[in-house]
């Protein structure tokens, strides 16, 4: 019998009022919105004939609170997977940033003391590690940015090119297989 190749299902969380208001939401524990608290219990009858092997949720409340909502179970709280620290950037819009800084590009200019690309990469390239020496299919309920960033080293590709890819809130996409080769199956569902 072939054992089948893990595959991982990224799950955003639902909206919070930062999120609505496209502001830059790192490490400050935002709570869902009524909208959010809706969008991620719909997200249970989509997930209902999963079965994963394990469930990975970032430790914000946005997160935790979605994987709950979405009904997925006992999750296990995995520090690789919270938000990119934004550093200075904590709470703005892109387009206050670039009134300071014109032309601004989180994934190419990265942020003042914060986390750069290349350390968000090392967090999730730790948990697609899990993934791949494991069996079964996982959950990871997280955040847009460090969700987009898994998802391109989940490829094996530079983490800079995740500013081509977009999740809205409460979406599911899944990183699988053809044959050997790691792809992305499903996208911002």
């Amino acid at each position: 019998m072939i054992q089948e190749l893990p595959r991982i299902v990224l799950i955003r969380h639902g909206e919070t009022a930062w999120s609505r208001d496209r502001r830059h939401t790192g490490r400050t524990d935002i709570p869902l919105t009524t909208d959010g608290e809706a969008q991620a219990a719909s997200l249970s009858p989509r997930l209902a004939s999963w079965s994963f092997s394990h469930i990975f949720v970032s430790p914000l409340g946005r997160a935790r609170q979605t994987a709950d909502l979405a009904g997925l179970g006992e999750p296990e709280i995995t520090p690789e997977l919270e938000e990119w620290d934004y550093g200075d950037y904590e709470g703005r819009t892109t387009a206050s940033i670039r009134d300071d800084h014109p032309g601004w590009d989180l994934f190419g200019d990265g942020v003042p003391s914060g986390e750069t690309i290349h350390q968000v990469a090392t967090r999730v390239d730790r948990v697609i590690a899990r993934v791949r020496a494991g069996a079964g299919d996982v959950a990871c309920v997280a955040h847009a940015h460090v969700l987009r960033v898994l998802a391109v080293r989940w490829l094996g590709v530079d983490p800079v090119s995740a500013r081509l890819l977009v999740l809205g809130p409460a979406s599911i996409s899944v990183l699988g297989w053809e044959r050997e080769q790691p792809v992305i199956e499903h996208w911002n569902t």
